[in-house]
């Protein structure tokens, strides 16, 4: 059986995803799909001419909404065209408007798959895409926490010098402003991560920046990020496309508080198999529910 992605928006982030996605070898067949016609068809090309080289092969197509119909996963990353924003909220007038011109033209090929999203806000435009495409919310999340989950593990790794695939956890709420980590889910070797500190001197609050700005000190260095949310984006489509059951923290509905948020979730074949909310302390819990409500007011923002 084929596996087929389609990727909105090829630029940095979603050029990336197609990259990660055919070095992987990750599924069959990639459409490329942007507003600028030519910059699609030249991703197509380059991504192409690595056929000869790459260990599998992947049939990239551009240009085509047609060829959705019959695709597992459509990727949303439309970007902004002002990137240097320190609070993606300020992204979401424009971005809002892009991908509600776009959800017809997706649902008019007669795709039925999963939408995962990437374009910031990531919760927000997760809810609006949802909401106007009216799939099912399992069918619909978005990447969420996972990128801040990761640079979470590479800051606790540096600091205990340890590799930060051995560091686990999460950290939950908004990709933004208001998310947190949750230190009560973070481990080491199974111990948490606050009795392995032992005597030494740590900074919680400022392990804790150093990962909610990670993705603006690399903005102001290169101008974009696209290698991590990328790699992010390929874990969650392999997910799906080999209908894994893995955990991960991405944005996905809460049903008691009616709104999407970064909470860890098993993703299968359709989507979001169920969500799984960690035991949190209080601290945490009145933590993810004011996250909650930042990412709400932005929703209500227009009404």
């Amino acid at each position: 059986m084929t596996r087929k992605v389609g990727i909105i928006g090829t630029g940095h982030v979603g050029a990336d995803v197609a990259f990660s996605l055919v070095t992987q070898g990750l599924c069959d067949v990639i459409v490329l799909l942007d507003e600028n016609e030519a910059k699609a068809a030249s991703q197509m090309l380059e991504l192409r001419d690595m056929a000869a080289l790459s260990a599998s092969r992947v049939n990239v197509i551009a240009n085509d909404y047609n060829e959705l119909h019959d695709a597992d996963v459509v990727v949303m990353a439309v970007g902004p065209k002002t990137l240097l924003r320190e609070d993606r909220l300020e992204e979401l007038a424009e971005t809002r408007a892009a991908v509600r011109a776009l959800l017809p033209r997706i649902i008019a090929s007669g795709f039925g798959g999963v939408i995962l999203n990437i374009t910031n806000p990531c919760d927000v435009i997760t809810q609006i895409i949802q909401q106007t495409s009216g799939f099912p919310d399992q069918q619909v999340f978005g990447t969420g926490t996972l990128l801040d989950t990761a640079r979470m593990k590479r800051v606790v790794g540096e600091f205990f010098d340890l590799d930060p695939k051995s560091v686990t956890g999460y950290v939950l709420g908004e990709h933004g402003e208001s998310q947190f980590v949750a230190w009560s889910t973070v481990t080491l070797g199974g111990r948490p991560v606050t009795e392995l500190a032992g005597d030494r001197v740590v900074d919680w609050a400022r392990m804790e920046s150093a990962v909610r700005g990670g993705g603006w000190e690399i903005l102001q260095g290169k101008g974009w990020t696209s290698f991590g949310i990328a790699t992010a984006a390929a874990r969650l489509v392999d997910a799906i496309l080999s209908d894994a059951n893995t955990i991960y923290p991405v944005s996905a509905w809460d049903e008691k508080l009616k709104v999407y948020i970064g909470q860890p979730a098993v993703i299968g074949k359709r989507g979001i198999v169920q969500t799984l909310q960690p035991e949190l302390t209080a601290y945490e819990n009145n933590a993810y529910q004011a996250s909650a409500r930042v990412i709400t007011a932005a929703i209500n923002s227009e009404k």
